[in-house]
């Protein structure tokens, strides 16, 4: 894939993915200023709450998440590095690159953790 075509899939991901987490930080306030207003919650309400609000986050951190790779795949097209596998530098295959444009790993190395990915910790095996 040319990093033309790959910068214009990546650019429309960010903006969904930015879209889709400011409806869920809107609807995350929504949820608390309604529970504020209604006050009188029984035990199973708050509970269901608290359960809802604990799904919401994990919703707005992979959001999170898949913006951080969306970004980094941005920077990798500007550094020229975009294409490469991030574990064994050879070139990621278009199909791949056309089905998940924010990859820094060919196939071989798909569930290999990054060494350059935020947070990660390098694989072990043993």
């Amino acid at each position: 894939m040319n990093t033309t075509q790959a910068r214009e899939k990546l650019t429309a991901e960010l903006e969904r993915l930015d879209h889709e987490a400011g409806e869920e930080a809107r609807d995350q306030e929504e949820q608390r200023d309604s529970d504020e207003l209604s006050g009188g919650m029984d035990f199973g309400d708050r509970g269901s709450r608290e359960t809802e609000a604990m799904e919401d986050d994990l919703a707005l951190g992979t959001l999170r998440m898949q913006r951080a790779e969306v970004v980094a795949a941005l920077e990798r097209i500007e550094a020229g590095e975009y294409g490469r596998c991030a574990v064994c530098g050879k070139e990621i295959d278009d199909e791949r690159l056309e089905a998940r444009p924010e990859t820094d790993k060919c196939r071989d190395h798909a569930d290999t953790r990054s060494p350059s990915r935020p947070g990660s910790v390098p694989r072990v095996d043993t």
